[in-house]
């Protein structure tokens, strides 16, 4: 009986703690790098920073969850998910890090952590850091948002 209870509780604060929804969202977006905003291009998407282009991708739709930070609400990091796979934008750099993980999944919802982003997806969880995407095991960890 408290194994239950604690896997309830478990479950109930693991999920009060996910960060951004789901976005699909094609505006333009306040970052510390500047204005970003998706546009098609033919079949593509391109990601525009300003009036520069910084990434292409693949997509039919634009779905994106983001990180906002600071105290004037800015978009920090974005993840994007693409045709194939997924792609960090660090907007805290400029110019903005992109990182992709070449792996399509259905992400489900997202944990921003400093130097890591993990994210539950329709193959389990996964961790992308430093430009790897890793299966995530069983862990002790416990992810908050910022």
């Amino acid at each position: 009986m408290k194994r239950l209870l604690f896997a309830a509780l478990a479950a109930v604060s693991f999920v009060a703690t996910c960060a951004q929804a789901q976005s699909n969202a094609p505006g333009s977006f306040a970052t510390p790098a500047g204005t970003v905003q998706f546009v098609r291009d033919d079949r593509d998407f391109v990601a525009v920073l300003g009036k520069e282009i910084f990434d292409r991708f693949d997509a039919k739709t634009l779905v994106h969850f983001d990180e906002v930070g600071g105290d004037n609400g800015t978009v920090t990091r974005m993840l994007v998910q693409t045709a194939y796979g997924h792609v960090l934008y660090d907007f805290r750099r400029q110019p903005p890090l992109v990182q992709r993980a070449n792996m399509r999944m259905t992400v489900k919802r997202v944990f921003w952590q400093p130097d890591e982003v993990v994210m539950q997806g329709s193959e389990g969880w996964f961790r992308l850091k430093n430009g790897t995407l890793t299966k995530l095991q069983s862990t002790t960890t416990t992810y908050r948002t910022n």
